[in-house]
């Protein structure tokens, strides 16, 4: 603001992360993310301001569309296994591009939520970090169940072969083996972020 020549005070605005934000990179690196990388259309000293606050490892700043789409192709020919996140048309082709596209919900544009793989319900990263690790957990626990299940109908298979089982204490076996994996699978319901 001035006047007659003489600056009488000065407006700042600026984008600041939200609250949630500061503890995200964080929790990514305790469950197991190795790079956090912010792609974004926002000018330079925003962007770089942003990614030292939230302690991001990479940002790149002043990306059109198919810059980002550029980025995270690059990054998967390294051998990265790339989740993308956004909410705009201008994040969509980069979601495709990822191993998976996350959308933003609320905020998210229809093209962003149809090319996602996965859409986050609320305007906020803060249960993403719950989501992977939860999805860890639930893989580790299929291959558990898996394997369990095939070890117990191999064993089954050369007992009845041995003629050392018959089939009431096999169906036994079995039907208890059923139950192992089925509280195995329910050990998910009280999963807690690390």
């Amino acid at each position: 603001m001035a006047e007659d020549q003489e600056i009488l005070g000065v407006i700042f605005i600026a984008d600041v992360p939200r609250e949630e934000a500061l503890t995200l990179v964080p929790r990514f690196k305790r469950i197991g993310v190795e790079k956090v990388v912010m792609l974004t259309g926002d000018n330079l000293r925003t962007a770089g301001a942003i990614a030292r606050q939230l302690g991001i490892d990479e940002f790149r700043a002043e990306m059109l569309p198919e810059e980002k789409v550029a980025v995270v192709k690059s990054l998967r020919q390294e051998g990265q296994i790339v989740a993308m996140v956004g909410d705009g048309i201008n994040d969509a082709l980069s979601m495709a591009a990822a191993d998976v596209g996350i959308a933003m919900g609320m905020a998210g544009t229809d093209v962003a939520m149809e090319t996602a793989g996965l859409m986050l319900m609320a305007d906020s990263l803060a249960k993403l970090p719950y989501a992977i690790g939860l999805t860890r957990q639930t893989i580790r626990n299929i291959k558990q169940n898996i394997t369990f299940a095939v070890l117990v109908v191999l064993v089954l298979l050369v007992g009845v072969i041995g003629e050392v089982v018959v089939l009431s204490s096999g169906m036994l076996v079995y039907e208890a083996s059923v139950l192992l994996v089925i509280l195995n699978a329910m050990r998910l319901l009280h999963y807690r972020e690390v």
